[in-house]
């Protein structure tokens, strides 16, 4: 049983319109908040048509949400408008990317998402596809780790958390999530001004790194226009600075989308207490426009 709570709600239901007979793309499935919200104002011909790379997260969902509406796809949220051609699909009315990792994840101690257990350090979102994280800390070099750690974590400490794995994976290679937070937490000293554990930047990075994020990211917001229909609406959720940049950049870059928000949009103070998770979504909402001919 899931124990995700999709955030903000109320502001993507706003942001995506879903009504009577549009079909809707949920990129992200999770637990299913966003998808069966959605589903209950849509139509009798209305769908929604959710991805999620975790098969957990498919199956759970596909057994919950009983509805002939539902179609669950165990794929890549880059991947929908290849999907949507063999379902004879030429463009849908809306699509939300809900970015990151679930709480069902956090909770799931083989994934090694949380570094609060003692899970093995996996961190793919599809266990099936590629490769986990504990491979890539012990295989890349000092230099590579740095690089990695400072780019998609944007921690400013990079060199000193490479440095101390390599130092320590030589004599005990690193293959779980505590262990790996122990080393970072080693050599980052904890801020006074919040309570955010010094190797969250770290696991952040090696997430992205495993997961391929933000290629996925880029490559979608970049096909996307093509595949929503005249006033379709794109909502995107990212949780970090690059993801929302990302997304800003490719709405503002694009002469087929126009923001419906200038500024992302936040939780509420109200949502903010009952959910912390949501203390780093940003929202943005863009609809597609007819894209003015070059003279």
């Amino acid at each position: 049983m899931t124990i995700h709570i999709p955030v903000l709600m109320d502001e993507v239901l706003e942001g995506l319109q879903p009504e009577g007979s549009k079909v809707i793309v949920d990129g992200t499935l999770g637990g299913g908040g966003h998808t069966a919200a959605i589903l209950k104002l849509l139509g009798p011909e209305g769908r929604v048509i959710s991805f999620d790379r975790d098969l957990n997260a498919v199956e759970e969902a596909a057994a919950k949400i009983d509805d002939p509406r539902f179609t669950p796809i165990h794929g890549n949220y880059a991947d929908f408008p290849e999907h949507l051609k063999a379902m004879g699909i030429e463009a849908v009315d809306g699509v939300l990317l809900d970015l990151g990792y679930s709480s069902d994840q956090l909770a799931d101690e083989d994934r090694g998402f949380s570094f609060n257990n003692d899970g093995e350090l996996d961190l793919r979102f599809d266990r099936l596809d590629g490769e986990p994280a504990w491979r890539l800390v012990n295989r890349l070099s000092e230099k590579h780790l740095a690089d990695l750690i400072y780019n998609y974590g944007e921690e400013r400490l990079s060199r000193r958390i490479a440095r101390k794995i390599c130092a320590v994976r030589e004599a005990d290679p690193i293959k779980t999530s505590q262990q790996l937070a122990r080393v970072v937490r080693s050599c980052v000293p904890r801020s006074k001004n919040h309570s955010i554990d010094p190797a969250t930047r770290t696991f952040q990075a090696i997430r992205i790194a495993v997961n391929d994020e933000l290629k996925f990211l880029q490559e979608t917001m970049k096909r996307l226009p093509q595949f929503l229909k005249l006033d379709g609406r794109a909502a995107i959720i990212s949780f970090h600075s690059l993801e929302d940049r990302i997304v800003k950049r490719a709405i503002n870059g694009s002469d087929e989308m126009e923001p419906i928000n200038r500024k992302p949009i936040t939780a509420s103070d109200a949502e903010l207490d009952a959910n912390s998770r949501s203390r780093s979504a940003k929202l943005r909402v863009a609809k597609r426009i007819q894209a003015i001919p070059m003279r």
